[in-house]
């Protein structure tokens, strides 16, 4: 069975992104590690959590067909789809709820340089490592800000020199998908997944695959996928991706029975929960069940009134308005 090879750091946690606030450069000089480089070399097997954060930042994943009014679970590339209806109150409040959706995945947070799996540093320099770690940082600062082209400038040369650094084709695959360049990113994607096994990047590799309508590969992917170990965020992006595709596929009924199958009632919820109500809600909404569709929406709002546009939706129901 597939596992993630991804242990927990020692010492206190870093900080991950957060859900407020625009993104933020620091005006000093770059921060650095203050272990040696040398040091990677004892850490043989185990990997830091820098592709969690990249993970965080990538984890906003396309919509399922009709979902993208406000972008609620989209990452910001171009659609292969032609456009889909607005909502009856304008163009300014969708530019507003989207404006709102990309405000919400900037996190305020600066990397450190990342230390990196030594597998792939053999025999290389620890200067160059020094060297590479600081423009992969680099990189990783712009895909957070959502500067995507800003880190393909930087991780092209580097993807090329670098073949066997984990870190760098997982990074470069997520930056193409970012971009929209769905086949060089599943290629970078299925790369990173050969080379360490790990499972976090899964769904995003399926999304990829969504958009090439290779629907097959996404349900391939998807029981890999949920027969693995993989943490809460993971199989909840993974569900609503293998629900996109039951979509596009026209089942939005079983795209519904899987959604319905994920937490739909968790203790404390969190943006990957939120995104699957609001899937979830917008496909009862395609299918006619406007009164759970209702009660979908209305759950978005209270947990998190701001959340993209689901108040809006919400009163568009309640008020018997419809997308044309």
């Amino acid at each position: 069975m597939t596992q993630n090879r991804r242990p927990s750091r020692k010492g206190p946690p870093r900080k991950g992104p957060s859900r407020k606030g625009p993104a933020r450069r620091s005006s000093g000089p770059p921060r650095r590690s203050d272990k040696p480089v040398d040091e990677v070399a004892e850490q043989a097997a185990r990997r830091t959590d820098w592709g969690g954060v990249a993970r965080k930042g990538a984890s906003v994943l396309r919509p399922i067909p009709g979902a993208d009014r406000g972008d609620a679970y989209a990452a910001k590339a171009p659609e292969r789809r032609s456009p889909r209806p607005e909502l009856p109150q304008g163009p300014q409040r969708t530019e507003r709820a989207r404006t709102e959706a990309q405000r919400r995945r900037r996190p305020a947070v600066r990397l450190d340089v990342p230390q990196l799996d030594p597998t792939g540093l053999r025999g290389m320099p620890a200067e160059e490592q020094q060297r590479l770690a600081r423009r992969l940082r680099d990189a990783g600062e712009d895909f957070l800000a959502e500067r995507f082209g800003d880190a393909h400038v930087i991780l092209r040369p580097l993807a090329s020199r670098y073949a066997a650094v984990a870190e760098v084709q997982e990074l470069f695959g997520l930056t193409l998908y970012r971009l929209g360049r769905w086949t060089a990113a599943s290629h970078r994607l299925e790369q990173y997944e050969a080379m360490t096994g790990a499972i976090d990047q899964l769904p995003v590799l399926a999304d990829c695959y969504r958009a090439l309508g290779r629907l097959n590969d996404v349900q391939d992917v998807w029981d890999r996928l949920r027969h693995a170990d993989p943490d809460a965020q993971t199989i909840t992006e993974g569900r609503i991706v293998a629900a996109g595709a039951l979509a596009d596929e026209g089942r939005p009924r079983d795209a519904i029975r899987l959604l319905e199958a994920g937490p739909l009632r968790p203790k404390r919820p969190k943006d990957h929960h939120l995104r699957l109500w609001y899937a979830l809600a917008d496909l009862y909404d395609r299918v006619g069940d406007l009164q759970r569709a209702r009660r979908g929406f209305a759950r978005i709002a209270d947990v998190e009134p701001e959340f993209v546009d689901a108040a809006d939706r919400l009163a568009a129901l309640e008020t018997g308005d419809t997308p044309q």
